[in-house]
């Protein structure tokens, strides 16, 4: 293929499930498949709620180093011109996209028609098959790569187009966008990453109830309770190449788990 601009990005959060999780760090870099580093960006992002310690010793960041930074409105548009019909690429793809795609929904931006995204750590399984894991801290040391500080958006984002390119460099000559979305083996669409605006009618209603802090009465299938109705704590709605699920506390045994949403077979959001 002739040299496109790719964009390596990287969230940091509040928490691993989008909906009750904020976006704190987004980090980019802009390069092509020769190597060369175009453009940058990086912003530390305030959320409306502070960190836990849990979240904050994955990556560092404390709600001191948030305090003055401005809020996603604030930041959203510069980072939406960044990566704008790009043909993104991130490290474990489907985590990002959804809050990405998330923020941008919430902006009134539209994204769904960019080019399907790639994942370096899909590739990295099919093209960097002697690696232990495909972490991206693994990849990091494997290929002897400067990581920078780990779970740090910037220094992930470049990390990520660093893998991407050691990953586009073992295609050749078999190195086209199809070949590398055949080798990720899973669609990245931007399309299937919407909720309230390109999302199911179930998702939507989850997502909303989350926001609200609302119980829902589900009936679902499989598991012990298979059948019969019981009551959950909506946490996260996940958008997946593998199965939307529901991420949300069973308060029958208050236990958290995954409920995959073609499975939810009817349910009923509690109004208060």
């Amino acid at each position: 293929m002739s040299d496109p601009v790719f964009v390596a990005f990287d969230t940091e959060t509040s928490g691993a499930w989008p909906i009750s999780s904020e976006i704190v760090e987004f980090g980019a870099v802009k390069f092509n498949t020769k190597g060369e580093f175009l453009d940058e960006i990086n912003f530390l992002i305030k959320p409306s709620k502070p960190l836990e310690e849990a979240n904050i010793k994955i990556h560092g960041i404390t709600n001191e180093m948030l305090a003055n930074q401005p809020s996603l409105s604030e930041v959203i548009q510069p980072i939406y011109q960044f990566m704008n019909h790009n043909i993104c690429v991130a490290h474990h793809a489907p985590f990002d996209l959804g809050f990405v795609s998330l923020a941008f929904e919430k902006h009134n931006l539209q994204f769904t028609q960019w080019p399907q995204a790639l994942c370096s750590s899909l590739l990295a399984r099919r093209l960097i098959a002697e690696s232990t894991n495909h972490k991206l801290q693994t990849l990091v040391k494997l290929l002897k790569i400067d990581g920078g500080h780990a779970h740090r958006a910037l220094d992930d984002a470049k990390a990520c187009a660093q893998v991407f390119l050691e990953c586009y460099r073992r295609a050749a000559p078999s190195n086209s966008l199809t070949d590398l979305h055949r080798f990720q083996g899973k669609n990245l669409d931007w399309k299937n990453y919407g909720v309230f605006n390109f999302g199911s009618s179930k998702l939507k209603d989850f997502a909303q109830a989350i926001e609200a802090g609302r119980i829902v009465d589900m009936v679902y299938e499989g598991g012990s309770m298979s059948g019969k109705t019981r009551q959950v704590r909506p946490i996260g709605v996940v958008r997946n190449p593998d199965g939307d699920y529901l991420y949300a506390e069973c308060l029958i045994d208050h236990t958290n788990k995954r409920f995959f949403f073609d499975k939810i077979q009817d349910y009923a959001v509690r109004s208060q």
